[in-house]
């Protein structure tokens, strides 16, 4: 695999309290990223991740694996989750990485609703991303009714694709 920086948003609202996933949200949240964090660092030698929980940075981009793990195994419940903001922070967090080079990700995990997120801060926030080059993935855990209209606006603004076909 090539080189690459990636960042985990992980979604530490009140909603991830819910047990439809077992044994809840958050939890089923950080054995995923822990996954995710094996695989990425494992694929490349100089392959960084960093780790942020809401507009929170608890780790930028590092190799340290038992640095992220420690991250991911302190996440505490914490309010609402503002999606467009933490894709803001991760940006920022990915442009001040120590290795400038390889390509930049971005792998969000949702669960809980956007109801006050409005569709045009997404697309403003995926056209930033793809202005950047940093790619995002999406990993939507429970209101899948609600949230996929919305997570696929910023999923397709990222990738330049809109209701006019590729610009």
């Amino acid at each position: 695999m090539p080189l690459e920086s990636c960042m985990i948003l992980l979604d530490n609202s009140e909603y991830m309290r819910n047990g439809d996933y077992i044994p809840t949200r958050l939890e089923a949240q950080q054995d995923a990223a822990n996954l995710l964090v094996g695989a990425k660092t494992q694929s490349h030698p100089e392959s960084t991740v960093g780790v942020s929980a809401g507009t929170q940075l608890l780790v930028s981009p590092t190799d340290d694996v038992g640095k992220i793990l420690n991250a991911l195994h302190g996440l505490e419940f914490n309010g609402v989750s503002n999606v467009t903001a933490s894709v803001q922070v991760a940006s920022l967090a990915l442009k001040h990485r120590r290795n400038k080079n390889g390509s930049q990700k971005i792998v969000l995990f949702v669960g809980s609703p956007l109801n006050n997120v409005e569709t045009k801060a997404l697309q403003k926030a995926g056209r930033q991303l793809k202005k950047n080059n940093v790619s995002i993935d999406v990993v939507a855990m429970g209101e899948l009714e609600e949230n996929e209209p919305k997570l696929k606006e910023l999923v397709d603004a990222a990738n330049g694709r809109s209701d006019e076909g590729e610009r």
